[in-house]
């Protein structure tokens, strides 16, 4: 059960990141469940411990959406940042 969470949650989180990182024109459905469950991990890693909220894996709250937001748009800001020399 916690994959399928993961996928929908990723996807949504990734397709959220993507609009506010204006690519969402670029990338698919399959890239926005990438971003998001990557930008989950990075976010639980990274962001998580500095605001003390949980990640995704402890369970589904505002805070750990936020957190996987982060870690996404922090995501796509160093993909867009390789892919073109500069962030959006």
């Amino acid at each position: 059960m916690g994959i399928i969470i993961w996928l929908i949650v990723g996807g949504i989180v990734g397709w959220l990141a993507s609009l506010i990182m204006k690519t969402d024109a670029q990338q698919g459905i399959i890239l926005n469940v990438v971003v998001g469950i990557v930008g989950a991990f990075i976010g639980g890693w990274l962001i998580g411990p500095l605001l003390g909220a949980p990640s995704i894996n402890e369970g589904i709250s505002i805070m750990s959406v936020v957190v996987s937001l982060i870690g996404a748009i922090i995501l796509l800001a160093i993909v867009n940042l390789f892919r073109r020399g500069r962030v959006r």
